[in-house]
């Protein structure tokens, strides 16, 4: 599985307003989403340290209490086991990578 063409993949609604298409490595997981604007992630953790990279739009990540507006050309890592949660300011695209590998998604 070395190339995935991720147009192909299922779409997935996890949570209202999140659409994601998921790819998975031995050792990561890779999401592709969709968001709308006032959609949320409810404040969670996990075991996995998480890599969000807005590719269009504005969200408001807030990871262990603090909160930043994320756009095109700013990332935000999310370490393991850090509370964090995530509002749509806009409709926009996203990009998330965890690791390691989280085949529970998708």
């Amino acid at each position: 599985m070395p190339f995935v063409d991720t147009n192909r993949l299922k779409v997935i609604e996890r949570l209202q307003g999140w659409k994601g298409r998921y790819v998975h490595s031995p050792n990561m997981t890779l999401a592709h989403y969709e968001f709308a604007a006032g959609s949320t992630i409810h404040e969670h953790f996990h075991p996995e340290e998480e890599v969000y990279e807005v590719i269009e739009g504005e969200l408001e990540l807030t990871i262990d209490g603090k909160a930043e507006i994320v756009r095109p050309g700013i990332v935000a890592i999310v370490p393991a086991n850090t509370r964090h949660s995530v509002k749509a300011l806009t409709d926009g695209r996203l990009i998330v990578v965890d690791h390691p590998a989280r085949p529970d998604f998708g």
